[in-house]
């Protein structure tokens, strides 16, 4: 019992320390935040965007149930409820992800190594607090978990909560899909197990009927299954991970993926050798190998989904890779682990990161403390925060809700301005701002400073505001450069909800 406390407290550590060394907070959290108000403060769920000055069609939030949970740990727990979370769920992730490795072995699986390696492979995409997909990988490792429980001969009832636990994730993120999908999978690889697969089929069924049971009907379940399959290749975290803009990237990920398959490919030439390929076949579980080559291409093909096969690593693979460690020093990695983490927690402050150089922070407090009225132009990932704190004063033109909300040529006309593309100043005259906020850094800037009927009136280390003539007057007030007063005001806005 000693040993698995202490296994278990040293995860959690391991997962908090990665949490305080993150470099900054989620584009996206900040509208979810407002999508948690809505709800919590409003009593209603927002299916309408009030943030923009663009056009917009009803808001088919696929995360709002996720910013119901994060504005409510904000209300209860001040910053530290976002940092509560952001530690919480990937523990649970991998907890559960043992749990499975427990129903699948039989023994205890405790290696502390191995789950190390996995964990460090998913936080390269789970260590920016907090981010809905969470939900999803917690959901995906639960799902496994029940299904693994049915296949051991636990209890075939268990499988009556899926279409249960779909309607919760359907409306806590739109991740869900993952979940049906693994449903799927389990299904065909019983079949070619050559065992029943019918209750996965029922299930599978009521499970995907079960999509209706939201804010919007059917017309929600016609919209996730477009933004399952919709392009975005102007998205980073939706491209490949060998593509050119995360090919010197993810080190660690690509390092994991080698090592397992290269594992994995040797066990099964060891098998091979052993007794015969028609023998090796007869005895694989292919539920396990369609899991695990689904969600390794799914890693290779967006980056956004790298953290499913390293669950699905941690789930199916224990007893593949466990010999390897059978020799190292046991005291010696827990000592060092835990010093680490420990260590960590211990030099860094228990707060959330205030990042200058990612964030406008200055400059949009510049904006707000002048009084600046009018549409703004920031780039789409920035959209979110902008709103956040200079509503209603100033609406965006979008944010990182580009499927939920808007048109497809908005995400277009802001790529082209961004990166100075042919008819990059089109965005200027179809859908005009007042102010602008650009990196110094890019291209654009430069063509700012130029452009006529438009002033440069701040400029921070890392951001400029823009006016137009309408705007501008030459006369501001300089905003505070105390990180202490944004650490204070990081949540504040103006945004407000009735009942």
């Amino acid at each position: 019992m000693g040993k698995i406390i202490l296994f278990y407290i040293t995860l959690f550590l391991l997962i908090f320390a990665y949490t305080l060394n993150a470099p900054y907070l989620d584009f996206d959290l900040w509208a979810r935040l407002i999508a948690g108000m809505g709800v919590i403060d409003g009593g209603h769920v927002l299916t309408q965007d009030f943030l923009s000055y663009t056009p917009v069609h009803i808001w088919y939030d696929h995360e709002w149930g996720a910013g119901v949970i994060f504005y409510a740990f904000l209300k209860l727990f001040g910053h530290y409820g976002i940092l509560i979370l952001q530690t919480l769920l990937p523990f649970l992730t991998f907890f559960i992800a043992t749990r499975v490795a427990k129903i699948r072995t039989g023994m205890q699986p405790y290696n502390l190594l191995f789950f190390f390696f996995c964990l460090m492979a998913a936080m390269a995409n789970l260590n920016h607090p907090v981010r809905c997909h969470l939900f999803s990988f917690l959901f995906f490792a639960l799902l496994i978990y029940i299904m693994e429980k049915v296949r051991h001969g636990k209890s075939q009832k268990l499988l009556i909560l899926l279409p249960f636990l779909t309607i919760l994730w359907n409306n806590i993120h739109g991740g869900v899909v993952a979940g049906l999908g693994l449903i799927g999978m389990y299904m065909v690889g019983e079949i070619f197990n050559r065992k029943p697969f019918k209750n996965y089929l029922i299930v599978l069924a009521a499970s995907f009927a079960s999509l209706i049971i939201n804010p919007w009907g059917s017309d929600y379940v016609s919209f996730l299954l477009g933004a399952t399959t919709m392009e975005r290749p102007l998205i980073g975290e939706w491209q490949g991970l060998f593509s050119e803009l995360h090919r010197p990237f993810k080190l660690i990920f690509k390092i994991f993926l080698f090592s397992i398959t290269a594992i994995e490919v040797f066990n099964i030439v060891k098998t091979i050798k052993n007794s015969s390929l028609f023998d090796a076949y007869q005895k694989a579980d292919k539920v396990k190998w369609i899991v695990l080559l689904v969600t390794a291409y799914l890693a290779i093909a967006h980056i956004k989904m790298l953290p499913f096969f390293c669950i699905a690593v941690a789930c199916y693979c224990y007893e593949d890779i466990v010999w390897l460690f059978k020799k190292v020093n046991e005291k010696a990695i827990y000592i060092l682990l835990l010093a680490m983490s420990i260590f960590t927690i211990g030099v860094k402050k228990i707060e959330l990161p205030l990042n200058f150089s990612i964030y406008p922070i200055a400059e949009i407090e510049f904006i707000k403390n002048n009084n600046i009225k009018g549409n703004i132009l920031v780039d789409f990932g920035l959209g979110s925060y902008t709103s956040y704190k200079l509503y209603p004063n100033c609406k965006i033109y979008m944010d990182g809700r580009y499927e939920e909300v808007y048109p497809d040529d908005l995400i277009v006309l802001n790529d082209r301005f961004y990166a100075t593309k042919g008819g990059w100043d089109d965005v200027l005259t179809k859908y005009p701002p007042d102010i602008i906020l650009i990196q110094n850094n890019l291209p654009v800037y430069k063509l700012m400073l130029k452009k006529e009927g438009w002033h440069r009136i701040y400029e921070g280390s890392v951001f400029a505001v823009f006016v137009n003539d309408k705007l501008y007057t030459g006369n501001y007030k300089m905003p505070s450069l105390e990180r202490e007063y944004y650490k204070k005001t990081l949540f504040d806005t103006d945004i407000t909800f009735t009942r």
